[in-house]
């Protein structure tokens, strides 16, 4: 295993917590992201808002870099895919579009979020299978929302964790996983998101993501 990851054992199934902010089920070929918010650059300079450049092609190169280190058969999206309609401009379907056809051979399946159910219809041409709310796959229930359910381990999103440090003075505020006694949740996978600090409760585990390290604090 790449030492840049850290193996957990969930539900009686081993899975990787990549530094890249995905999660890695290798004994089912699959990979899980939450929260791409594809179009939110294009959103915010709708209204005049600046915002840095390069957000998507850093997301997209990072999202190809796991899929294709992983070997990933199956991409799970876990809800928040896009930000908002206004935000689908043609180039951006393009673009998309292209990134998909690089990774024709991976099966995308889509669990619609907040964002997504409120942008409508994706585009066809991006190949995705998109569920209503959530994928069942023993031992596992993959949603965009964290919400317990009983008698399966849940993998979500929606909230963005990040984990406060500090050190000699310093302090820091990282992107992070947060796994709980039922429910796990995934860091935003675009870097242009905010967070939630996290509120660790007795037998939970934190992994915050400092380059291309996972680090459990």
């Amino acid at each position: 295993m790449d030492p840049g990851r850290r193996q957990v054992r969930v539900g009686g199934a081993a899975v990787e917590l990549l530094p890249e902010r995905a999660l890695s089920w290798p004994e089912a070929g699959l990979v899980a992201v939450a929260d791409l918010h594809w179009g939110k650059t294009e959103s915010f300079q709708r209204h005049g808002i600046p915002v840095p450049a390069g957000v998507l092609e850093d997301d997209l190169a990072r999202l190809s870099a796991v899929l294709l280190a992983t070997g990933a058969r199956r991409l799970l999206l876990l809800g928040d895919l896009v930000h908002s309609r206004e935000g689908l401009t043609p180039p951006l379907v393009q673009r998309l579009a292209a990134w998909r056809r690089t990774h024709a051979a991976v099966e995308m399946v889509l669990l619609r979020g907040n964002h997504d159910r409120t942008a409508g219809p994706l585009p066809p041409a991006w190949e995705l299978d998109v569920r209503e709310d959530t994928l069942d796959l023993d031992p596992f229930r993959f949603t965009h929302h964290p919400t317990p359910t009983p008698g399966r381990y849940v993998w979500a999103g929606h909230l963005h964790p990040q984990v406060r440090l500090s050190s000699r003075g310093e302090r820091l505020r990282l992107p992070c996983f947060h796994v709980g006694r039922e429910v796990g949740v995934l860091p935003a996978f675009s870097a242009f998101t905010g967070g939630l600090d996290v509120v660790r409760r007795p037998g939970e585990r934190v992994f915050a993501l400092a380059g291309p390290s996972v680090i459990e604090v």
